[in-house]
């Protein structure tokens, strides 16, 4: 789609937003009090952002935001990776039924990746007949559109889509954080990996072209965002389809460039595309955090290749080693699957063997979840739910044990920490995060917020810290 027609688009869409402006101001001065909206995200960093863009549209239009889902505009934000995702949604629409039966007028839009699922969708319009807007990943730029076609017609609408070119800017977005932001650069993903469903319900992989990234980041950093988090399915591969020919680590430079900016974070980093340029950009860098998040999923190369990983284990731990080599001092996350469909003990003990050697600062662990639509569901030798469970409580205690041990490693140690909020369970304590992302809480101020600020590390707590204020003369 050329440069016009994104124009057109962005303009279309504007127009929408104005007309359910006007139908948001007449009720509003019909019921003699503002209009709520609520929006809650289900899934990745991808769907908050996406949220954030909603949300940005719902208060252009006029909405008042509220974390009630007794509110007057109720939007959820679905997440389809795991069966048990789309089971916590229809549980909020069973309490959702009787809320719309006390407020008739309210509204409940559902989006996201699980209903670019058709079996979901056909579910919603039989049984879920009070929801009044249904859309997928690709369409959210067009959420005010959608709300004036419910408006007039007075039916449920649904605009579902099966892929598209189109990469909407420009639009309302309304951030969670005033000093930290995530960036799309990339949507979609080309890697089908045999238990994911991603790649069905993001679409193929696109990139933004860098001059709108660099744009947004530019525009974000004059409204006070100091750090940002670079987002997307894979993003070492940036740079498909666009005309310039860029690299993820040209990039990269480009947004190390941007004046203001603090700290840059991305992911997610698949191991088969982080190149040697990638680790020689991170290793001069100034401004790109100290953390490198390297899903493993499994450390078993036969595994690895039913999961169509496109690597071996001797490969990640090869890159795995030439990173540690270039960055001593980084902090390596990762993401494991248990009891993948015929996994053996021996299989496990690889996995166990990787994590052992990588001793990574923090895993998400998960157990392998039959998810329908993809190759891996279909497949036999699943394995036995009891089997897995005891795999995975080996597994969880070795990563607690080793990442306690990586983080004890910086105690005493002084260093800046991203003021992010204050601490919900005592008041006179900030939390934060170190370049390693690791959480820091310390004695502070609210003024501090948004803030970066040097913090002895006193104490670990397994996945955290506790540390004090270094005040700058005295570092």
């Amino acid at each position: 789609m050329d440069n016009n027609e994104l124009s057109n688009e962005l303009k279309r869409q504007n127009y929408y937003i104005e007309l359910c402006s006007k139908w948001v101001k007449s009720k509003q001065e019909r019921l003699g009090r503002p209009l709520t909206c609520t929006a809650k995200t289900f899934g990745c960093q991808m769907n908050s952002r996406d949220s954030e863009k909603l949300l940005g549209i719902l208060l252009d239009i006029g909405y008042v935001e509220t974390d009630s889902e007794e509110a007057d505009f109720v939007l959820y934000n679905t997440c389809t990776v795991r069966e048990n995702a789309n089971l916590k949604v229809y549980g909020h629409l069973g309490y959702m039924q009787n809320l719309k039966k006390k407020n008739p007028d309210m509204m409940i839009a559902l989006c996201g990746c699980m209903m670019q699922e058709a079996d979901v969708v056909e579910k919603i319009k039989k049984s879920y007949k009070f929801v009044d807007i249904v859309f997928g990943t690709h369409n959210i730029f067009k959420l005010a559109e959608l709300i004036y076609n419910r408006i007039e017609s007075e039916k449920m609408v649904i605009d579902v889509w099966k892929d598209t070119d189109m990469i909407v800017e420009d639009l309302p977005v309304e951030r969670k954080y005033s000093f930290k932001s995530g960036v799309n650069i990339t949507f979609g993903c080309d890697n089908f990996c045999s238990y994911c469903i991603v790649p069905y319900v993001r679409g193929r992989e696109r990139s933004r072209r860098p001059e709108d990234i660099i744009k947004e980041i530019e525009n974000l950093v004059a409204d006070g965002v100091v750090e940002v988090m670079l987002l997307g399915q894979n993003v070492n591969s940036y740079g498909k389809g666009l005309d310039e020919e860029i690299t993820f680590a040209e990039l990269l430079k480009r947004v190390e460039e941007v004046e203001g900016l603090k700290r840059i974070r991305f992911m997610t980093s698949h191991p088969k595309d982080l190149s040697d340029e990638l680790i020689e950009v991170m290793k001069n860098s100034k401004k790109i955090c100290r953390q490198l998040h390297l899903p493993v999923q499994s450390g078993s190369s036969r595994i690895l290749k039913i999961m169509n990983r496109k690597y071996t284990k001797e490969s990640y731990l090869e890159l795995v080693d030439k990173i540690k080599k270039a960055i001593p001092d980084i902090a390596i996350t990762t993401d494991i699957i248990v009891g993948f469909p015929g996994e053996t003990e021996e299989d496990f003990l690889e996995t166990m063997d990787v994590v052992k050697k990588v001793r990574y600062d923090s895993a998400f662990t998960f157990k392998y979840s039959k998810r329908t639509g993809t190759p891996a569901s279909k497949m036999e030798n699943q394995v036995p739910e009891d089997v897995v469970k005891d795999r995975f409580d080996r597994l969880l205690e070795t990563v607690q044990k080793i990442s306690s041990e990586e983080t004890e490693k910086r105690v005493g140690m002084i260093m800046p920490v991203l003021a992010e909020e204050i601490n919900s369970h005592d008041s006179t304590l900030i939390t934060g995060r170190l370049s390693h992302n690791t959480i820091v809480h310390f004695k502070g101020t609210p003024d501090m917020i948004g803030k970066i600020v040097n913090v002895k590390l006193e104490e670990a707590n397994g996945f955290y810290y506790f540390g004090k204020l270094w005040v700058t003369e005295r570092a």
